[in-house]
């Protein structure tokens, strides 16, 4: 059996997988993931939105040490396979950090177009592969 990390993030196990992140109904800002108060005007006004499930790279490193907890991966030092982690501007909407499927700095570019995907982290203590999101290039 198979579940998403946070179920509140996404639309996962849908067809159109989306982020969902909210926007403030009183100055617009939007966020992800979505948060009772706005960050910019503090008020209870942020509704739920899905985003869009394509955007650019804007920046990007290789994670290159196995994470410490509340990291959910399998790996351990021996088996840890370095991953990289990308700045994405979802459309004109917003900037969301995320895991990159493809983690060799010489094949990412700034700029470079990547779609959102849903890739396997690890397995949770009740035996569940656990999901979580990326982003590939397109």
């Amino acid at each position: 059996m198979q579940r998403i990390i946070d179920p509140a993030i996404s639309t996962w196990p849908d067809d159109d997988f989306r982020l969902v992140g909210g926007s403030c109904a009183d100055c617009g800002a939007t966020v992800f993931p979505i948060q009772d108060l706005c960050p910019r005007c503090s008020r209870a006004s942020v509704e739920k939105i899905t985003l869009p499930s394509t955007g650019t790279l804007v920046a990007w490193t290789t994670q290159g040490f196995l994470p410490g907890a509340p990291y959910l991966g399998d790996e351990t030092s021996k088996t840890f396979v370095p991953f990289g982690v990308g700045l994405v501007q979802l459309g004109d909407v917003i900037r969301v950090e995320g895991r990159l499927t493809e983690n060799d700095p010489e094949k990412l570019e700034f700029g470079m177009p990547v779609t959102l995907t849903a890739v396997p982290l690890g397995t949770d203590p009740e035996g569940n592969q656990v999901i979580t999101f990326a982003f590939q290039p397109a």
